[in-house]
């Protein structure tokens, strides 16, 4: 019998749909609804909760890309050991606990939310929960091929209301530009520091701040900028303005707001300039 899939209880789709929802409340700056959420991801994937345990399970498989096969089917190893330790009622209460508090306070239309990688959120849920010898190795094996980048991720249509193109919309229509690549992976740490500690994200930004920083620096020898005193001052303002940002304690909207619009201005000005 085919193993079927319910979202709901798939818990790494369920905090992606919740980080999903919480950038876009960032985005159309719903401070109430923003807070909502973040209340439910604080309250449910605690470090020592069973739903953080049990992400990770799925984050050892979904997040580890263009790894070699072996190192791949040891991961995979150790995630299948790891969720077997969890217990399964005990999960399973608090999946449904984390249900109704999406559906009371929020809405359910959140597992709507478009997760782009879907699919993969997919296919590790069933290889976990089959009890099919024959389906357990076509599905790790297709698992296995995602990590080690060798199979491409079709990515699914948007299940209903929210896609991934009105979500760039909302930050087209606020702020002016599409989303970047970089853009999306800040969003994302900023998200997921709620429900863990702040040391990976403050790494992630330091990283990518310094970046920044010299990114500008090197613009200011753009003939463009540099015989233009209006454009030389703005530059020079958001180099100090990051500098303010230097191993800071903790990541508020001011401050990511600043950085997105900062990734913007690098990536137009280095775009300007290799198309002249």
């Amino acid at each position: 019998m085919k193993n079927k899939h319910n979202k709901k209880r798939n818990t790494a789709f369920v905090f992606e749909a919740l980080t999903r929802e919480a950038t876009v409340a960032i985005i159309k700056g719903d401070a109430k609804r923003k807070q909502k959420v973040i209340s439910i991801i604080r309250k449910h994937f605690g470090n020592d909760s069973i739903l953080r345990k049990d992400l990770e399970c799925y984050r050892s498989l979904y997040e580890n890309q263009n790894l070699d096969e072996n190192t791949s089917n040891k991961i995979l190893e150790s995630a299948k050991a790891a969720k077997r330790l969890l217990d399964p009622q005990g999960l399973f209460k608090q999946q449904t606990e984390l249900i109704n508090d999406i559906n009371k306070d929020l809405t359910p239309d959140t597992f709507n939310n478009f997760v782009p990688n879907y699919k993969s959120l997919a296919t590790i849920a069933k290889m976990f929960n089959t009890n099919s010898p024959k389906e357990s190795v076509i599905l790790e094996s297709r698992i296995v091929k995602g990590m080690t980048g060798k199979l491409e991720e079709q990515i699914m249509e948007p299940i209903d209301t929210l896609t991934f193109s009105t979500f760039t919309k909302k930050f087209n229509e606020k702020y002016g530009s599409s989303l970047l690549r970089e853009q999306k992976e800040l969003l994302n740490y900023y998200i997921s520091s709620f429900s863990s500690d702040e040391l990976e994200t403050k790494i992630y930004i330091n990283n990518e701040v310094t970046r920044l920083k010299e990114s500008l620096r090197k613009a200011v020898e753009v003939e463009e900028i540099a015989n233009d005193p209006d454009m030389m001052r703005k530059t020079n303002s958001v180099i100090q303005k990051l500098e303010t940002f230097y191993n800071f304690n903790s990541l508020n909207e001011s401050t990511l707001l600043t950085i997105l619009k900062t990734q913007e201005l690098v990536k137009e000005i280095y775009s300007n300039a290799s198309n002249d």
